[in-house]
């Protein structure tokens, strides 16, 4: 399991992990004083994830899908020290999250046997790593599709209403937080390493393209029911682990032109999501900034506790998608994966999953108070 992350000398440090211990401490008071029967009710009734890697709890598994995560070392920090279908060695900044709304268990993959009955009340996760907003990447990685995606949470809607009745159901749908995060297999896996792509798109116009399925995917999300959306802007592309790796680094040790790229995505959904906001009656959305503090994390681990922020914690391959995933089985590891902020070539570790966890919830109170 995680042990807590060290907070280091100077002042700008200590005000940004007191925030974040602020903004976890306030959900967590909130948690305690909400009482139903004298049973403590999370601050949501339920938690929807959307799109890849990032938040991808086992949906993989069930298909033959390029990235899968079904096999040690991944999940030997997880409580059941077992191999979920996560991308990480134990939890997902997701699961942190939902640990802070007071949830003591966690939505199922929506393609597994436990998504069924009462399970289905605290939601369901529809998110399958390799897919993108671009249809392209999801295909070329057997992966499911964003809009594939939404008809699963369409038929969810149907066997939620069936267990709880139309009225509960009703209320869970509204009230729920619904996550999406992706996009990075769009850029990483696909448009710098398809010429088709990047010799016909710069990367503006391609954020464009990618918005575009952003903007469609949210109103359709919104016409289902959703009020509460959080979405997570790209991280750092060019200081992850697997594009250094690639295409080399720059002055800050990560490679500048993908991070131009990312920056430019970025910029244009948040303006998308300004727009989608002031023409949806009703909807509370939110983008977490992923950018800053995972950009932080690796440009000044030490700030956070962390020792480690340019390699990975467990042995990845050399191929093809090997190159970004643990190698199967596999005992060469780090021995304290705390310490390091990369756990394969491209997700966060437990350990720093939980610093962007509190991050988001720094960002994102109007979505639950």
């Amino acid at each position: 399991m995680h042990c807590p992350v060290g907070v280091k000398k100077g002042g700008a440090n200590i005000e940004r992990m007191d925030t974040w211990t602020l903004a976890r401490a306030a959900a967590l008071s909130l948690f305690v004083l909400q009482f139903v029967g004298g049973v403590a009710q999370p601050l949501v009734p339920a938690i929807f994830a959307f799109g890849d890697s990032a938040v991808d709890v086992g949906n993989n598994d069930y298909l033959t899908a390029a990235f899968r995560s079904d096999y040690p070392p991944y999940g030997k920090d997880f409580p059941s020290h077992q191999a979920t279908g996560r991308f990480c060695n134990g939890k997902l900044a997701t699961d942190f999250t939902a640990d802070t709304l007071g949830f003591t268990s966690y939505a199922p993959p929506y393609l597994s046997p436990q998504a069924s009955g009462s399970n289905l009340l605290i939601g369901a996760n529809f998110a399958s790593a390799g897919s993108g907003f671009y249809d392209g990447t999801s295909d070329a990685f057997n992966a499911i599709r964003l809009s594939q995606q939404l008809k699963y949470f369409r038929e969810y809607r149907s066997k939620l209403a069936a267990v709880a009745g139309d009225q509960t159901s009703s209320s869970i749908i509204s009230g729920a937080l619904y996550l999406l995060s992706t996009g990075t297999a769009d850029f990483v896996q696909n448009y710098y390493s398809n010429p088709a792509l990047s010799e016909t798109l710069s990367p503006a116009q391609f954020s464009s393209l990618l918005v575009g399925s952003y903007a469609i995917f949210i109103r359709d999300l919104y016409g289902l029911g959703a009020r509460r959306i959080g979405v997570t802007n790209l991280a750092p592309l060019g200081c992850l682990p697997a594009t250094i790796t690639l295409f080399g680094s720059g002055s800050d040790g990560c490679v500048s032109h993908l991070n131009e790229a990312t920056l430019e995505f970025n910029r244009q959904i948040n303006a998308s999501t300004a727009s989608l906001a002031r023409q949806l009656p009703g909807l509370k959305i939110v983008v977490f900034d992923l950018y800053r503090p995972l950009y932080d994390l690796v440009t000044k681990p030490a700030d956070f506790g962390f020792f480690e922020a340019r390699k990975a914690c467990c042995t990845t391959g050399t191929v093809k998608t090997s190159r970004y995933l643990c190698i199967p089985h596999s005992t060469g590891m780090c021995s304290n994966a705390t310490g390091y902020v990369f756990w394969d070539t491209v997700h966060p570790t437990d350990a720093a999953n939980q610093v962007i966890s509190d991050s988001f919830l720094s960002q994102g109170g109007d979505l639950i108070f």
